[in-house]
């Protein structure tokens, strides 16, 4: 986003808006984790930015598009999941930007349970299902 005024111009950058979003869908309940590909996971550990691991954004002058990749916990509906995901989002970015959000995209790439037996807990606790 770039905006001029009379005191110069403010510039929201991709990565900004990228954090904000991948923050946002952290704090919805029933995301169990952000899901990035295999290049997409290595791209952003030799960048440092796992802020924005599974978020994929599009930043025009007054409008952004959000793409998300997703891995949701096991038990809750999932299409509603996804769409407090969708609201939340949009709300945070158009809150903290001023871009009017046109799209929020999401992709499940995966469920995370817990497995639990009636004797004892699984090692680790929970195991992820592609």
């Amino acid at each position: 986003m770039a905006e001029d005024l009379e005191t110069g111009m403010i510039r929201i950058s991709d990565d900004v808006v990228a954090t904000i979003a991948g923050l946002a869908a952290l704090e919805t309940p029933g995301i169990a984790a952000m899901s990035g590909g295999i290049s997409e996971g290595l791209a952003k550990r030799l960048s440092g930015k796992n802020a924005q691991k599974g978020v994929t954004v599009e930043v025009g002058q007054l409008e952004a598009a959000i793409d998300l990749r997703v891995i949701v916990q096991y038990g809750i509906p999932i299409q509603e999941v996804c769409r407090q995901l969708q609201l939340g989002v949009r709300e945070a970015v158009e809150n903290m930007t001023g871009l009017h959000v046109v799209e929020v995209n999401v992709k499940v790439d995966g469920v995370l349970f817990k497995e639990e037996t009636a004797d004892e807990p699984a090692p680790g606790g929970s195991r992820l299902v592609k």
